[in-house]
């Protein structure tokens, strides 16, 4: 990915932390990165650990953002996320969750679906 698609990725992510927090979600890190994958961001809700993969799209082409988290996107999400948690064991005894954001352009506004237990929600 270029630098600027990496910018435009970072204001997403940041815009997504924001709004997640203004819900009531603590952030703990944001683009966790190790050779397995990536996490976007790593909250807590309540005493439930959530890792979530933020996607953007400006339009509805193709199906979306919805449609843009593949299945090897989730495989190495999961590999990210056990890297995680052995680096991080004292949060492996959380509940845990994967969500995703997914922010779609209308117009001048970003609307905002968040999936809680996206891996297991229909559709991913």
């Amino acid at each position: 990915m270029n630098r600027e698609g990496r910018a435009q990725g970072s204001h997403y992510e940041s815009l997504a932390a924001d709004w997640l927090q203004a819900r009531g979600l603590t952030l703990l890190e944001r683009n966790y990165h190790c050779r397995r994958g990536e996490i976007d961001l790593i909250l807590l809700d309540g005493d439930c650990i959530c890792f979530v993969e933020v996607k953007y799209r400006s339009g509805s082409a193709f199906g979306g953002a919805r449609y843009s988290i593949t299945r090897a996107k989730q495989q190495r999400l999961l590999l990210a996320i056990e890297h995680y948690l052995e680096r991080h064991p004292r949060h492996r005894q959380r509940p845990q969750r994967i969500d995703a954001l997914l922010l779609q352009q209308r117009g001048n506004d970003i609307d905002c679906d968040w999936i809680r237990d996206a891996i297991q929600a229909s559709g991913f």
